[in-house]
């Protein structure tokens, strides 16, 4: 744990990971998260912040662009997958005591494990005790995630949430087409149209793929047409 405030910025925190390069944040979230980051004074009114959807969504996006808008705020921050972290989650909060932002994603991977819960419902009265900014991100809310906990569960509720919504496929394609230019990717609408309608609609499976493709054009010197995408990804 106490190497990872020395890793540079970009490798914490991937750069297509950050608030601007969000599509289709609800109403209002981004505004709420950079005001997450970006607190200057430490306060234990400020609400902490649930982010709710369903796998794929972008949650954990949210999260790390979160930790980077506040370490380039000179602040500091620490984003944890709790999933990392089941059955020692006392340790590993204890580890990032003395941070300004702590974002936990993926509560449920440690839902039903009550010495687990125990330690987060501590960590969340220390934390907010001591104003540091909490986002949380889980695939539903809390009474619905199967916490054993009644008090944790409480507390949980009354986070400030977010519900994010899978993207349709014209949401989709400006992810797409965001990461493409920024890697100075080519693609063909026509190839674009063809992926969109051969791969799940969960935006890390596709954005990793996209990552695929990238390596796979540059070693072949190849745009990315339906041809090549059809011989690259054997479809």
């Amino acid at each position: 744990m106490h190497g990872v405030p020395q890793l540079p910025l970009a490798l914490r925190y991937p750069p297509d990971q950050r608030m601007e390069t969000f599509v289709r944040a609800p109403e209002g979230a981004l505004e709420q998260l950079r005001a997450a980051a970006a607190a200057a004074t430490k306060s234990t009114t400020r609400d902490a912040l649930y982010l709710a959807g369903p796998s794929g969504v972008g949650k954990t996006h949210l999260l790390l662009a979160s930790c980077a808008a506040a370490e380039n705020m000179g602040r500091r921050a620490a984003y944890l997958p709790l999933v990392a972290a089941a059955g020692r989650v006392r340790d590993a909060l204890q580890a990032l005591e003395g941070n300004d932002l702590i974002a936990l994603d993926g509560l449920d991977a440690i839902a039903g494990q009550r010495d687990d819960e125990i330690a987060l419902f501590d960590a969340h009265n220390r934390a907010r005790a001591a104003g540091v900014a909490l986002l949380y991100a889980a695939r539903d809310i809390p009474d619905a995630i199967g916490l054993s906990l009644p008090d944790l569960c409480s507390r949980l509720g009354q986070c400030t949430r977010i519900t994010l919504a899978a993207l349709d496929d014209d949401g989709r394609r400006e992810v797409l087409q965001q990461r493409a230019q920024r890697r100075g990717l080519i693609v063909e609408d026509a190839a674009l149209d063809w992926l969109l309608k051969r791969v799940g609609r969960d935006l890390g499976g596709l954005t990793a793929l996209l990552d695929q493709l990238d390596r796979a054009s540059l070693a072949a010197q190849r745009r990315l047409t339906v041809p090549f995408l059809r011989q690259t990804l054997d479809l």
